[in-house]
């Protein structure tokens, strides 16, 4: 019965002293650890004696800071619950800035060593029709495992750009064009769709795909139940730690043919202000804290490429054969423009999940498809241009 008059006691008595109070997003203490957290909270309140940060909780104010996933930007930013950092960065490009990244990862082919060279392989897919013989020997094969998955569970925010524009932009392909509308309706996308055609029709996928997250295809492909998938290189130390070193290898994801520049998508943590919050130089100055810390952050999780600005590798990097590669990839490559922070971005999203829900399971052919995805882009970009946004 006394525990709410404490915990508001506790509040009354922090707010009437001279110490600004913030409060911050729990799931920070889950991206970075409790310790982590611990360690930094300290230092920052050392730093400036007259700020605290405390965690936010179901008795608290609502957080004054968010820390948040690539997946979850674009529904913060449609719901207006990102303030706008302009005023505090000096950001001058014409673009709006809503959130900091603190640590980045990119997306890579992993496949299983002992399976593929059980099948006949000695070395990973270098193009598409390579990884489809691979599929193929593997599903057809006396294994107890799919050839390769992919993951559109609407309960996975980064699904799409994983499993389906990471492909895309392996090739070569984008979606924006001059006038910053998006294009899906090209020759170089109709054959991407008409790829993961060819692998479903096979049936070269591990089943249920629409239920699957992300994170579940990392463990069945711990289990050995997946030659080969696409995922964060934020999968490194979990796998490495369930399979051990030498059993899975990660490469490029197989090109098309095509000739383009090979891009690569990535996902971040973010920091941002709550718009319902205290939009503050207080909160400002904690940001800004922590952007300075994104190093030991990147180095905590063996985040590759870390902070994607970097031309220099740091030393988690540089001594390991993992990251180094996966890094020596990042440096060869381009990083693909996606859709976080644009406005309507959840639109463009649940427009092409939806249609490639029916692509997969009826027969409509690739062309239609993209043909149906592209009308409805045009329809969410004509409904942003009138509102002006």
């Amino acid at each position: 019965m006394i525990s709410p008059l404490i915990i508001n006691l506790f509040f009354k008595l922090e707010a009437g002293s001279r110490q600004v109070v913030l409060y911050i997003s729990p799931n920070c203490e889950d991206l970075f650890g409790k310790e982590v957290m611990d360690s930094l909270l300290r230092e920052f309140e050392e730093q400036n004696p007259d700020i605290r940060v405390r965690l936010a909780g179901n008795a608290s104010p609502e957080p004054d800071i968010l820390i948040f996933e690539e997946g979850d930007f674009s529904a913060l930013a449609a719901a207006g619950a990102l303030a706008e950092l302009n005023s505090f960065t000096n950001y001058d490009s014409g673009g709006i800035q809503l959130a900091i990244p603190l640590v980045s990862y990119m997306d890579l082919l992993f496949y299983n060593i002992g399976i593929l060279s059980d099948a006949g392989f000695s070395h990973p897919p270098k193009t598409r029709n390579e990884f489809l013989a691979y599929s193929r020997a593997v599903s057809r094969g006396e294994f107890e495992a799919a050839g390769t998955a992919i993951s559109l569970s609407s309960l996975d925010r980064q699904a799409l750009s994983r499993d389906i524009f990471s492909w895309i932009w392996a090739g070569g392909g984008s979606f924006w064009t001059e006038d910053n509308d998006p294009l899906f309706n090209t020759r170089t996308i109709i054959n991407d769709i008409t790829f993961f055609g060819t692998l479903n029709r096979e049936e070269l996928l591990a089943p249920d795909i629409f239920e699957t997250t992300g994170s579940q295809r990392v463990e069945q492909f711990a289990q050995g139940k997946i030659a080969m998938m696409i995922a964060s290189a934020r999968a490194i130390p979990y796998l490495r730690n369930k399979m051990g070193d030498g059993v899975f290898g990660i490469t490029t994801i197989p090109d098309s043919g095509a000739g383009g520049k090979y891009n690569i998508g990535l996902s971040a943590i973010y920091a941002g202000m709550n718009s319902a919050g205290a939009c503050s130089d207080e909160t400002w100055k904690f940001l800004e804290f922590l952007a300075a810390k994104s190093f030991l952050l990147c180095e905590e999780l063996k985040a590759i490429p870390g902070v994607d600005s970097d031309i220099i590798p740091g030393d988690y990097i540089q001594d390991d054969p993992y990251y180094s590669k996966a890094w020596d990839i990042f440096e060869s490559a381009r990083i693909a423009e996606g859709f976080t922070g644009k406005p309507g971005a959840m639109e463009y999203k649940a427009a092409v999940l939806e249609e490639l829900k029916i692509f997969f399971e009826t027969d409509r052919n690739a062309q239609q498809t993209v043909n149906a995805i592209q009308q409805r882009w045009d329809e969410v970009s004509g409904k942003l241009r009138e509102t002006g946004e």
